[in-house]
């Protein structure tokens, strides 16, 4: 049977942008990642262990080729000496763990944060692809391919509307749920040839080099997750880690993640130096609508013209969504749509909703307190949980 991965540099980019940024910054930070479930299989997923055991063997014996590291020079953000890093770099198999308990499947990533946060990505495609691997392939291709050719006829159809003040765009960020390695392939090589017009890039680094794709990404919530445990101040952490990911890329990468302890509390901190410095914001949880009108009032209140910022919406979408999205604030900012499972698994069977998160790190408990309920945060330290509620207002 063919390995699930093909190369370390199929990865979603902001894989590597938070990896050099806290390479950079804090290298000896000591990190758990916890794999979790939150829906429910056709089939219990213990029964692929041994599977996934074997797929992690060959994806720690893989090393970055020579081409792919010369495509990440070409990356004006990512440094020299990062590349030289990831030059040497392997994935260390005692630093992740695979047991059952009952039907359950439980992976464990523990270790030095360099060396460990990059298994997220790869643990969470190979258990789907493992987990769709089950499933006939002929028939759900074929549906996969006439549910593309209408997500196509759709946007062609939107072509013919009066053009908003801003363009519409939309990219890829399935790599995590995606059904197969090949069927990603075939979405996006479809996609860049039917409606070159709308789809602008992929996360997925590898099939960006593979197509000639923008590679698109700039921070998840374990980046700013980790600086509550970075002896800052528990109510600085936002403003700590945004601070020092403008140091590391100086303009460049210059999209916001908000929803780490609420939209509410991140615009607190999200003073006129920083409304200044990033380029916009990224949608995760919660009402896009809401969310969206409060981060245009955010920048009316800081008289910052909000056609210079640009609002990505990236929260379960699919594309009629999107163009609803569009509809409603195109004429007031840039816009931009990071479609992920409705992309690369959309065949007919129901997608695994699986998730890796950072769980602890440097010894202490790290959350994230989501704008919407079906979200929940993974830290089981109930104290911490209701501190770090109380220190930013956020409701239970």
């Amino acid at each position: 049977m063919t390995a699930v991965v093909r190369s370390l540099l199929e990865t979603d980019l902001y894989k590597f942008t938070m990896w050099q940024a806290l390479l950079h910054s804090h290298p000896g930070a000591q990190t758990e990642y916890t794999f979790a479930l939150r829906n429910t299989p056709a089939f219990p997923l213990a029964e692929l262990k041994e599977e996934i055991d074997r797929e992690l063997d060959h994806l720690c014996s893989l090393h970055f080729l020579d081409e792919e590291l010369a495509f990440l020079r070409r990356l004006r953000f990512i440094k020299s000496d990062f590349v030289d890093f990831l030059t040497v770099f392997r994935f260390q198999r005692k630093f992740i763990t695979v047991t059952t308990e009952g039907d359950n499947l439980r992976i464990r990533a523990v270790g030095p944060q360099v060396h460990v946060m990059g298994f997220e990505i790869f643990v969470l495609y190979i258990v789907n692809e493992l987990y769709f691997r089950r499933f006939p392939k002929e028939p759900a291709i074929k549906e996969g391919r006439r549910r593309l050719a209408d997500k196509i006829e759709l946007l062609r159809r939107f072509s013919k509307e009066l053009p908003e003040k801003h363009s519409f765009s939309f990219f890829d960020f399935g790599t995590r749920r995606r059904f197969s390695g090949e069927w990603h392939d075939e979405v996006l090589a479809t996609l860049g040839r039917e409606v070159p017009m709308y789809f602008k890039g992929t996360s997925n680094v590898y099939l960006a080099m593979k197509h000639n794709l923008v590679p698109i990404g700039t921070m998840a919530h374990e980046y700013l997750q980790s600086y509550q445990s970075f002896g800052v101040r528990l109510r600085d952490f936002q403003k700590s880690a945004l601070e020092d990911w403008v140091q590391e890329y100086r303009g460049d990468l210059g999209t916001a993640l908000t929803d780490v302890v609420g939209m509410d509390a991140f615009l607190n901190d999200f003073d006129l130096y920083f409304a200044k410095l990033f380029d916009g914001l990224r949608h995760d949880s919660g009402d896009p609508i809401v969310w969206g009108e409060k981060a245009l009032a955010h920048y009316a209140k800081l008289r910052i013209d909000a056609n210079t910022k640009r609002l990505v919406f990236s929260d379960g979408l699919d594309i009629p969504t999107a163009i609803r999205l569009y509809r409603h604030f195109a004429g007031r900012t840039q816009t931009g749509f990071g479609i992920g499972t409705n992309l690369t698994n959309d065949l007919g069977i129901a997608p695994l909703n699986i998730v890796m998160k950072l769980t602890s790190c440097n010894g202490q408990p790290v959350a994230k307190l989501s704008d919407s309920p079906g979200k929940g945060t993974m830290c089981t330290d109930e104290t911490f949980l209701a501190y770090l509620r109380q220190v930013f207002n956020h409701p239970a």
